[in-house]
């Protein structure tokens, strides 16, 4: 196990310290123990694998499997690895615990909601989303745009694209809040609310079957009716998946990259600019350069060793877990020229922040298109943004697999009162 230790002393890894900056860690990582054993906060023994290279072929190595009844001490039957509350609730098969042929099948199911024609048809309703969040808090000049903006617009999406009806969906927004607060502590609160919104789902799934719409859980029956056989509890686990995998990487996503652009003011002035001038192409570049800068999700989900492999030239026994990090290989200086600069224009940009193979990030479309209309909308309208407090007063959520801010408080000019606009803006 350990024929390439380094000599010199690894960093200090899941520290207050480490949490809010992990990159330089992760160079050291990199440079000196590139395929790292390390325990985490947890107790589990796990692999860290931080090169671009070795990440990229971990992501698609069939011999990784995703579902956690591989795992040598079976650290999952205790809670510790996979998704707080998912066991507890039986929420297990979902897209991210499970290995084809099974996985192949509900993809393919679900695939159908993602394609980008599915995407386009939302994007107003996702602009008008966005605008009403602004609305809320445009006329006071200040904001915490984690929970008055990052969070709540992504969890609204992803309701109105289940086909949670709309008066039900404040009680998502709490269940939400609940399982993003409490991430990387008691578990609980959090197998509570996981245990509420299952409930809810399933309850969901039997008034659509009497009502078909045009959402997706009504599309998951369709399917399911046709012969594709998605079990009720898939079903409820497929709509929670959507919902988690949906909401917290997206918000981290709007999190994190207005901070990155209000840490940089040069590289916001290209983007307002370029908005300014009614022009698209740095806005769909920059978004996938914010991925890869300071992505939402700082390590790969859980997977396991079904044999003995070799990564990294380290060997790997059976049922040994494996991290992939995808905060690390995303500035790999081997595959990104300047990667820890931000460059919204950067055009070769192979990024991993929505993972690679098999279980690529199905939203990947939706989150695009998210971030793309909250940033840019954000900064058109509340051109002069800013942080309201110095960058070492801000917190990040602990946890290991997602990596955001606690709050981003900002100030900027009030915005005049749009109440007597035509009410264009308005949503029901």
């Amino acid at each position: 196990m350990h024929d390439h230790e380094p000599a010199a002393p690894s960093p200090s890894l899941f520290s207050w310290e480490f949490a809010a900056d992990p990159y330089p860690s992760y160079a050291w990582l990199r440079e000196n123990s590139p395929v790292h054993r390390t325990t985490l906060p947890s107790g589990v023994n796990a692999w860290l694998v931080t090169r671009y290279a070795d990440a990229r072929q971990a992501l698609a190595d069939a011999r990784l499997s995703k579902n956690p009844v591989h795992h040598s001490e079976r650290a999952h039957a205790k809670g510790k690895v996979g998704i707080p509350g998912e066991r507890s609730a039986d929420l297990m098969t979902h897209l991210l615990n499970i290995d084809p042929p099974d996985h192949t099948r509900l993809r393919r199911l679900v695939s159908k909601a993602f394609t980008p024609r599915r995407v386009a048809e939302f994007a107003p309703r996702v602009q008008a989303l966005t605008d009403r969040l602004i609305d809320g808090f445009a006329g006071r000049g200040s904001a915490d745009l984690i929970h008055e903006f990052a969070f709540p617009l992504p969890i609204y999406a992803i309701c109105d694209l289940l086909g949670v009806p709309a008066e039900d969906q404040d009680d998502f927004r709490d269940w939400a809040g609940t399982m993003i607060r409490h991430g990387g502590g008691p578990r609980g609160g959090v197998a509570r609310a996981v245990k509420r919104m299952r409930a809810y789902l399933l309850e969901l799934i039997h008034r659509k079957r009497a009502a078909l719409g045009d959402d997706l859980i009504s599309g998951l029956i369709r399917a399911s009716d046709h012969g594709e056989h998605l079990t009720e509890n898939e079903a409820a686990a497929m709509a929670f998946i959507l919902l988690f995998a949906g909401f917290e990487t997206t918000v981290n996503l709007i999190g994190n990259g207005t901070y990155a652009l209000l840490r940089d003011p040069g590289q916001r002035r290209v983007l307002t600019d370029a908005l300014a001038a009614g022009e698209t192409a740095v806005l769909d570049t920059g978004v996938e350069e914010l991925l890869r800068y300071d992505g939402p999700v700082e390590l790969a989900t859980w997977r396991f060793a079904t044999e003995p492999l070799t990564i990294g030239g380290r060997r790997i026994g059976t049922g040994e877990p494996v991290l992939v990090v995808l905060a690390a290989a995303d500035r790999d200086p081997a595959r990104f020229d300047r990667p820890d600069t931000l460059d919204l224009a950067r055009r070769d940009n192979p990024h991993l922040g929505f993972g690679h193979g098999i279980h690529y990030c199905l939203g990947a479309p939706l989150a695009r298109l998210e971030g793309r209309t909250a940033l840019a909308t954000l900064l058109t309208r509340l051109p002069d943004l800013q942080l309201a407090v110095p960058e070492g007063e801000l917190r990040w959520r602990g946890g290991l697999i997602m990596r955001g801010l606690r709050e981003l408080p900002v100030t900027f000019t009030p915005e005049p009162d749009r109440s007597a606009d035509t009410g264009a803006n308005k949503v029901n």
